[in-house]
């Protein structure tokens, strides 16, 4: 294996690491490759060696010569919510632990922008691959089988997924909200939902429960994905007038959820007394607000993990669960 690396005018050879580390040329390719098989001892003394001389490995030579290119690529939508760089770190850094790097890939929301960005992340020939969602295009669901690759697919949980799936029923989820509010003697809801296909299970879901209750659904807004803060402000601002006795309120997320608290407060809207509000991912906002807000709780990092784990047991040649269900949970705070 060699580099480009070049100090003091020299090309930084991996025997030149082997030698600075007293170990063998192949231990530093171990070390690199499949940390672990060597001991935690001899791939520090291999690694402050790498560190020390600027070495460079070429993992794109290597990768052709062992098929393997060490690296997983992950698409994720957005990392401006906690709802998705939750799963990431956890997801990378158990990759880490057995030698793998994640490449992170941002698919945004506009329809179709999935489909060219896992054609260019296909193209740099990765060992598996991450997905959000497991609603792909025809061509997509074709390239992905031709790939030959591992594929965990995250945060949905259909009955046919690509191949493996660890995530959760998002319409399940917004009937259960439906569910803790018809329990808590409520009749009069609303919901103020994202756009995206996640976020729209989630109303679709609440919606139709609470017709199952004979509630009525006083207001309903859709709101641009990804959904902040302002945007819960402004549905509260326009569902106002709407609101004319006590009413169950739904955010698709904690910050659409905290916008409308924090806007229904300053019009002088009691919460729980007249709005009671209920968001979902159980974001740090939720707990440190100074009205703490119900939410949904999803474990966001046990799922990064999961996800990892799946990858790591199929790209060693052991099976793993094709779909897995992650519990969720209501955890009812002050605004309920």
């Amino acid at each position: 294996m060699s580099s480009r690396t070049r100090t003091h005018g020299a090309t930084v050879k991996i025997t030149d690491v082997a030698a600075a580390a007293g170990v063998a040329p192949m231990t530093v390719s171990r070390v690199l490759n499949t940390p672990e098989r060597v001991s935690e001892e001899t791939a520090a003394r291999v690694r402050a060696a790498i560190e020390r001389l600027g070495y460079v490995p070429n993992l794109i030579a290597g990768g052709l010569s062992s098929r393997r290119s060490r690296m997983i690529a992950a698409i994720v939508p957005t990392i401006a919510s906690p709802m998705f760089y939750a799963p990431v770190q956890p997801f990378t850094d158990t990759l880490a632990q057995s030698g793998y790097h994640v490449m992170l890939a941002l698919s945004g929301y506009e329809e179709g922008s999935e489909d060219g960005l896992i054609r260019a992340v296909l193209s740099r020939r990765p060992d598996g691959l991450l997905l959000t969602g497991a609603a792909h295009s025809p061509a997509v669901r074709r390239l992905l089988r031709d790939a030959g690759v591992p594929v965990v697919e995250i945060w949905d949980a259909t009955e046919t997924p690509t191949d493996m799936l660890v995530g959760f029923d998002h319409a399940e989820l917004g009937a259960a909200v439906a569910d803790f509010f018809a329990a808590a003697g409520h009749t009069h809801f609303a919901v103020l939902a994202a756009s995206d296909p996640r976020a729209s299970a989630r109303r679709a879901g609440f919606v139709a429960r609470l017709a199952r209750h004979g509630g009525t659904l006083v207001a309903e807004r859709t709101l641009p994905a990804p959904s902040g803060i302002e945007d819960g402000r402004a549905a509260l601002r326009d569902i106002a007038p709407l609101l004319t006795r006590r009413t169950a309120l739904f955010g698709s997320s904690d910050l659409v959820a905290y916008g409308a608290i924090v806007e229904a407060r300053a019009r002088g809207i009691a919460v729980p007394a007249q709005l009671a509000v209920c968001g979902f991912g159980d974001f740090e906002i939720s707990r440190a607000s100074e009205l703490p807000f119900t939410t949904v709780s999803i474990d966001g990092a046990a799922m990064g993990r999961m996800a990892a784990e799946h990858l790591l047991a199929r790209i060693a040649g052991r099976p793993a669960p094709p779909r897995i269900l992650m519990p969720a949970r209501i955890i009812a705070r002050a605004s309920t």
